[in-house]
């Protein structure tokens, strides 16, 4: 009996998919996750074929993030004081009818405003749902599972990124409409997936989840009292922020590359090649040891090769350059989503998860706007490397600034505490 360790069950990585439900969600997610990233490129190539215009890639951007920062706290409120599965259920249906609306434009020829209107509302909906969805999938695994299941969610997330915009290429080739129905239809599956998994409340058996007006502020509480997490999630936000390269692809495609469309699939997917290969290397390695410090040279490496791409011209080179970045995103995302989901209180973990979910917005998305206005001003060229630059001087003072981020050890510590 003693040479049959049980921790070689507590460890095993494949363990969550023996459980029905989170075979469920897992399916759901990646579907959506095609779908929303083939729209993505059809949303992006659609706008620019329309206006030749980087600025107009920024406001792409724009519009998505205002609703994800001003809704971001009611949404996270939501996910604590309702039944998670249904704030994500309905919020998949509104993203399946945003999308029919991007298929019925197409069709109709619309004016480009009639997009940014329904991505605006498309973020709308899907604000209001992201933190019930990433808090949901400690409701559906037992605490043991979790650290592997979050591990498998980055995996099949990044696979998503990387199928869906190489097969949005080709499926913009033939038909933009195409694109926007087939995203509508993966949203909708997923919301019947969801109806086969069991209801999982927002509040456990911590309380909490009072409509009161402080409840609303509880998550940002809590970042301030942990400040190393602060920090982390600050340093992530800041180097997406100024490494905005993925929204001017369209312009290095067409006008710098000279790879057309299914050119621009490829550069689209080689940042979650780059993910997908490090979140399976994660999924089946212990706990990262030395996590501040592979984080800092991490996003320090984004910041480098962001700068070399935008220096590139050459189709191969500026694809190996998004695929590192992608791989050195990668490491900042397992360790800031561990750190957020292990050390947070179920009752309270919508609410954290919505306001990383302002940070994670923020960046995405005021980094596509930023990119945008500056390629506008001074080309994209200029753009992209400006934005590396910045990362790197980031990195630079935050490590100065947080000792405690370069001492931090082993992700492993984390889930020995609770």
């Amino acid at each position: 009996m003693s040479d049959k360790p049980p921790s070689r069950i507590t460890h095993d990585p494949y363990a969550p998919f023996r459980i029905p439900a989170f075979r469920r969600y897992a399916v759901g997610g990646i579907l959506t996750r095609l779908g929303t990233r083939m729209q993505s490129v059809a949303v992006g190539w659609d706008v620019y074929q329309r206006t030749g215009e980087p600025l107009a890639l920024g406001l792409v951007g724009l519009v998505q993030v205002i609703p994800a920062i001003l809704l971001a706290l009611p949404a996270g409120w939501l996910a604590d004081t309702y039944d998670r599965r249904k704030v994500v259920l309905l919020s998949l249906l509104g993203m399946t009818l945003t999308s029919a609306g991007l298929v019925l434009q197409a069709a109709l020829g619309a004016d480009v405003w009639v997009v940014y209107a329904l991505l605006a509302a498309d973020a709308v909906v899907g604000t209001l749902g992201r933190p019930a969805r990433s808090s949901l999938v400690p409701r559906i695994v037992p605490r043991e599972l979790f650290p592997s299941a979050v591990a498998w969610n980055n995996s099949m997330f990044q696979l998503a990124g990387v199928l869906g915009p190489a097969v949005g290429g080709f499926v913009i080739a033939a038909s933009i409409s195409l694109a926007y129905g087939l995203a509508a239809a993966s949203s909708l599956l997923f919301a019947f997936l969801l109806t086969r998994i069991p209801e999982a409340a927002g509040v456990a058996d911590e309380g909490g989840g009072h409509a009161t007006l402080s409840t609303l502020f509880d998550g940002i509480h809590y970042l301030r009292r942990t400040r190393v997490l602060l920090a982390i999630i600050s340093l992530d936000m800041f180097a997406v922020l100024l490494g905005g390269a993925v929204y001017l692809l369209p312009v290095f495609a067409e006008d710098i590359l000279s790879v057309g469309v299914k050119g621009l699939g490829y550069l689209h997917a080689a940042p979650a090649v780059g993910a997908l290969l490090t979140a399976l290397v994660v999924a089946h390695l212990p706990p990262l040891g030395k996590a501040g410090r592979a984080l800092l040279l991490s996003v320090a490496g984004f910041g480098l090769a962001t700068i070399i791409f935008g220096l590139s011209s050459n189709l191969y080179l500026s694809l190996a350059m998004l695929f590192l970045t992608g791989a050195f995103d990668q490491v900042s995302m397992v360790v800031r989503h561990t750190m957020v989901q292990l050390t947070t209180p179920d009752a309270m973990r919508g609410r954290v998860s919505a306001v990383n979910g302002v940070f994670v917005s923020a960046s995405n998305e005021l980094g596509g706007f930023e990119s945008g206005l500056v390629a506008h001003w001074f080309g994209p060229i200029i753009s992209v490397i400006s934005g590396g630059v910045g990362t790197l001087i980031v990195v630079g003072v935050t490590a100065w600034g947080s000792p405690q981020l370069r001492r931090f050890g082993s992700l492993g510590e984390i889930r020995t505490k609770q």
